[in-house]
């Protein structure tokens, strides 16, 4: 199993437009951080987890060959606006992609995006052919099990996804115990963390440290982070298993089968 970070900026990147903060005016490649997004690598099949906006730039610069399905976390913005090119990767597929996310981002998807779902007799243009599934339990996908994984975000109920000892908690600011019992055991857990201060739908960092401390993972990589965080003096006063994630990290884990 692996997983490469395809972005771990918030939903305006990292830089920031009209931002000339040092973060912002770094030049370590650590700090430029694409809409966060993950893909997830089973036995050649590729998952993505979200279609962030940054999409396009994302399959280019990590030479993405293929999408095979994807997870959706929710259907804010920076998660669902990239889903266009996804007509690139369902016609080299020659089938529809197979999505998947919980009702109120299925219906949104479809609302927001209408010309995806024209009855292919209708069809004028190159549109995305993608299949949507709402999901609530644990599903087979490629021979694997996917649990959907209902975390806070805001007033929104949203999903992470756990795939044998990884878990991707990729917007969130609160975790209610009954999904903290989905995680136990984690090998690598990837949480929320958008910046030092408190905000209304994302853990800070420390909101963030102390629940991978609640959920003991074996390790713990921080996501979704605003240009109020510096890659490397954070990761400097971080405790051990824990870091800052970074756009084009690769991590190969226990296949989860």
């Amino acid at each position: 199993m692996r997983v490469l970070f395809l972005g771990t900026g918030t939903s305006s990147g990292v830089p920031s437009i009209l931002c000339d903060c040092p973060v912002c005016r770094s030049s370590n490649p650590k700090n430029k951080r694409l809409r966060s997004s993950i893909l997830v690598t089973l036995d050649g099949r590729n998952i993505l987890v979200d279609t962030a906006t940054d999409l396009r730039e994302q399959a280019l610069r990590y030479r993405v060959g293929r999408v095979d399905a994807v997870l959706f976390t929710h259907a804010h913005a920076d998660h669902v606006h990239g889903i266009d090119e996804i007509r690139i990767f369902s016609y080299h597929n020659a089938a529809p992609v197979p999505c998947y996310g919980n009702e109120e981002t299925i219906a949104t998807i479809h609302r927001q995006f209408p010309y995806i779902f024209v009855p292919e007799e209708e069809r004028e243009s190159f549109a995305p052919r993608i299949a949507t599934h709402v999901t609530r339990e644990p599903f087979r996908l490629f021979e694997r099990e996917i649990v959907p994984v209902p975390i806070g975000h805001g007033k929104q109920t949203i999903l992470g996804y756990r795939i044998g000892g990884f878990a991707y908690l990729g917007d969130c600011n609160s975790i209610p115990p009954e999904s903290e019992t989905l995680l136990q055991g984690l090998d690598v857990l990837v949480l929320d963390a958008l910046r030092d201060r408190p905000h209304p739908t994302h853990f800070s960092l420390d909101q963030a440290m102390a629940a991978a401390r609640k959920l003991r993972p074996k390790q713990t990589l921080f996501t979704h982070m605003a240009h109020q965080l510096d890659h490397d003096d954070v990761n400097r006063n971080l405790p051990s298993g824990m870091a800052l994630a970074y756009d084009g990290q690769v991590l190969e884990l226990n296949d989860p089968a």
